[in-house]
């Protein structure tokens, strides 16, 4: 596997996105919020990923795009976590990465609670596979 994020891994869809966030499942990785669920139709990609860091918590750009590079770069990394899970079941998924505390947190803090939060998703992702 190719150790990329590429385009096809990117969601851009303003229709999925708003059926992710209407309709997803939701669980928390402090300090980071997951929304996922399984698209209605597969995606180019078995997993579609948004990065998301809000405004109203860091004003100044330059440290959104800091925690966003991070956290891509964390997930980039560790994303075969999730999709050896989804290659046995080709189930494909959609899912936003939400940072959700006020300070900027450390690359060896957000790796480590990126390949958390990858492994819980695989756990909810066989729950609701049954």
């Amino acid at each position: 596997m190719k150790q990329s994020f590429s385009k096809e891994e990117r969601l851009c869809s303003h229709r999925l996105i708003s059926m992710l966030f209407s309709k997803g499942h939701r669980f928390h990785v402090k300090p980071f919020h997951v929304t996922w669920m399984r698209p209605p139709e597969a995606p180019p990609s078995p997993v579609q990923v948004m990065i998301s860091v809000p405004k109203y918590n860091f004003h100044r750009a330059v440290d959104r795009n800091l925690i966003r590079r991070r956290v891509k770069e964390a997930y980039r990394l560790n994303k075969p976590i999730l999709y050896s899970q989804l290659s046995g079941t080709g189930h494909h998924l959609i899912l936003c990465i939400t940072y959700t505390v006020k300070e900027i947190v450390t690359y060896d803090l957000i790796q480590a609670k990126i390949i958390i939060l990858l492994q819980r998703l695989t756990e909810e992702n066989e729950k609701v596979t049954g």
